[in-house]
């Protein structure tokens, strides 16, 4: 069994040598652990920082790509080195590597397929009382849209096993977080929740410059991931509910054309056939929709089954 740690970074000269030096080299269950730096494009020393701690395997982009990019271009190196779970933990130290013991035990035990380490955000001194907020309907939004029971949506803490890993599609470059979970509550996938403590904080995080910017940017995730997994539910009810109100529309205007004597309101007429129209639309649209994505299931499933191909390839 072979455990896989990956960590994503950039410009994180300062921290990762603490964060390197704090994770284990052995962890019951596995026999290899092996860890993997994804170098975002950094201006300062994080390579050779990485490089004179050891790490095994670096993995360098030019110019800087995005935290969703860098994280997944680590799941694809931990899954080509042949990863039967793979970890993800920051570089600033925040999480605990004492804690990756805990993280993968669901996962061995056959208990999940993604174990998220659950933060006590009220505990969190260093967490404003907005960004707590922010983290409650953060959490409680990715729940309804998920279907999944998870404590902590943002915790970058994450195990995933190989069968979990070789599932997942980053389309976005802001955040991984939220669009995996969503991922991974579309395919049915266990999730555990695991509680952690939290280190002291070694530098702002650069993942949320404001809170509008990042509620903004959210929101766009989880609406595109709910579009994109289903889209005739949400299409289909937006269709519904422009088609409904057209119709409620029409027939005021019938309702005042037989009382007046066929007189006036005909701004309502000319208002409900563009949303009843329009309506129609956007529901032929959920359907054309939903065929498209059932021909991206199955472009996945094929996808899963090349990528698990390249990882049995490794020695």
């Amino acid at each position: 069994m072979k455990l896989v740690i990956q960590i994503p970074c950039f410009n994180e000269e300062a921290t990762l040598a603490a964060t390197l030096a704090d994770l284990p080299r052995q962890v019951d269950g596995f026999d290899i652990v092996e860890v993997v730096v994804i170098d975002d494009g950094s201006s300062d020393r994080t390579v050779q920082v990485a490089s004179e701690n050891g790490v095994e395997h670096i993995v360098h982009f030019a110019t800087n790509r995005g935290l969703a990019t860098a994280f997944k271009a680590g799941l694809d190196k931990a899954l080509e080195l042949g990863a039967d779970v793979v970890i993800n933990t920051d570089a600033d130290n925040q999480y605990p590597a004492s804690a990756i013991a805990d993280l993968v035990q669901p996962i061995l035990e056959g208990k999940a397929d993604v174990a998220i380490g659950a933060r006590d955000i009220e505990g969190i001194s260093h967490f404003s009382p907005s960004k707590k907020r922010l983290q409650r309907i953060g959490s409680w939004i990715v729940r309804q849209f998920s279907g999944l029971d998870v404590a902590d949506a943002t915790s970058g803490f994450r195990a995933f096993s190989r069968r979990a890993a070789l599932r997942i599609n980053i389309l976005t470059r802001y955040t991984y977080t939220l669009e995996t979970l969503i991922q991974v509550g579309r395919q049915n996938l266990a999730v555990a929740s695991v509680p952690i403590k939290t280190n002291p904080p070694t530098r702002e995080s650069r993942l949320i410059s404001s809170n509008r910017t990042y509620i903004w940017r959210s929101a766009l995730t989880i609406l595109r991931m709910f579009v994109t997994y289903a889209p005739l539910k949400v299409l289909g009810t937006f269709g519904a509910a422009l088609f409904g109100l057209g119709t409620l529309i029409g027939l005021r205007f019938l309702y005042y054309y037989v009382t007046a004597g066929g007189q006036g309101h005909i701004q309502s007429l000319i208002l409900a056939a563009i949303l009843t129209i329009i309506g129609f639309q956007v529901g032929v649209l959920g359907v054309l929709a939903d065929l498209s994505a059932t021909n991206r299931i199955l472009l996945e499933e094929l996808l899963v089954r090349s990528r698990d191909q390249s990882g049995d390839k490794q020695p």
